[in-house]
């Protein structure tokens, strides 16, 4: 299971690896804002928007080199 690193205004979680697994910002105890995720290597996987714990607006996944491959809205 990843290990989460969670604070006001800050929030991570990390592979088993120690690498960064996910980011964001906390806000009121509930993801908000920009949020991110990573793979193994390091390279971006999917990145969007949070609006009090929900996924909002639009969200992009990229493929291993780092091109946004699909887009999608939230919310």
């Amino acid at each position: 299971m990843p290990q989460a690193e969670s604070t006001e205004g800050l929030h991570e979680e990390r592979h088993r690896d120690g690498s960064l697994r996910a980011r964001g910002r906390v806000v009121g105890g509930q993801l908000d804002d920009h949020r991110e995720w990573f793979r193994l290597d390091g390279t971006v996987l999917r990145s969007g928007w949070s609006d009090r714990g929900r996924a909002s607006g639009e969200w992009t996944t990229y493929d291993r080199t780092g091109a946004p491959y699909r887009t999608t809205t939230r919310g």
